[in-house]
Formats: structure tokens, sequence, C-alpha cells
């Protein structure tokens, strides 16, 4: 092989390695890697319960993790499935993104855990039902808010003003 050959060879192994490596990754789920804050309320015959159980809702690679229902039914990490995944504008003008998910998982013991929510933007809410052979046994519904609170807008810098030739004022 001649030197010309061996160099555009190269030349075009490089190339595709440049084109390979800018093609876009595949995006995870729009809930991996956020945590979100809740407030738990147990329903018993159609009425909340007075008090509230604080729990920590977390999302991972299409999995989610509740410590309350780790603490109370020892569920780990628990598959979901996001069956919409909207943008909407509200009637600020703002765009907002709305997901409805649904989670559940059985242990040997043929307990189900079940979740259904919806989030907007940083915001959560939902049920937990927990069955038994199919008959309900507890029910719980939550509110919350993403850890972290409502992402800040940036704000535009501001320019210095000019003087009529185009320049700054020192």
């Amino acid at each position: 092989m001649n030197i010309k050959k061996v160099i555009s060879f190269s030349y075009l192994i490089l190339l595709a390695l440049v084109f390979i490596n800018a093609m876009p990754k595949g995006e995870k789920d729009p809930l991996h890697k956020r945590t979100f804050t809740l407030g738990l309320t147990e329903i018993k015959d159609g009425q909340p319960a007075k008090k509230s159980i604080s729990d920590e809702l977390e999302f991972k690679d299409g999995k989610l993790f509740s410590t309350f229902l780790f603490d109370k039914f020892q569920y780990k990490w628990i598959k979901y499935r996001i069956n919409k995944d909207s943008i909407y504008t509200d009637s600020t003008e703002t765009e907002v993104r709305l997901l409805e998910v649904e989670a559940s998982a059985t242990d040997d013991k043929d307990v189900t855990v079940m979740l259904e929510f919806k989030v907007e933007e940083w915001d959560i809410e939902g049920t937990i039902k927990i069955t038994k052979g199919d008959k309900p046994k507890k029910k719980y519904d939550f509110v919350g808010r993403e850890k972290g609170g409502k992402p800040k807008k940036e704000k535009k810098k501001k320019e210095e003003p000019k003087t009529p030739e185009g320049t700054k004022k020192e």
C-alpha cells in the first residue's frame, strides 16, 4: 500500500468515528434521577386521616423507590410505566409537561402495591393502593414537590449603556 492510500483510509476511519460519536444518545425517561418529597394521607372508610406521613420518592432507570413502602412493606425498587407524556400551555401562557405514570409490584405473600400518579413539572400527586389476594387493604393519597423545589429561571444580563460612537462608557 502506498502512503496516500493509508492516509486516506485513516482519514475515512477517523471521520466515521466522529460521525458515530456525534449521533444523539438514547434519552432516559423524564423522571430519571429525580426525587420528590411527599405527604401521604391514609384513606379509611373514604375519609382521610388527620395526620400525614412524610415520604421520599426517588426515580432511577425506569424504577422508583419509596422510603415509606420500603419501611412498611419491604418493597425495594418498583418498575413504572409512563402512560402519557404531553406538554400543554396553561393560563399564564407557560408550557407545562404532564406525565401520567403507573407502577405495581407483588411480593411473595401475594401483597400487591399499585401506584398511579401525575407529575406536572415539579409537582406530583396520586394514590397508592395495597391489596392482598385482590382484596383492598390500604389506600393512601399523596401530594408533593420535587426536592430542591421549583427551578430558578436564568436572569438576562443587562447591557451596559453605550455612547453614541458605539463604545462602552468608562
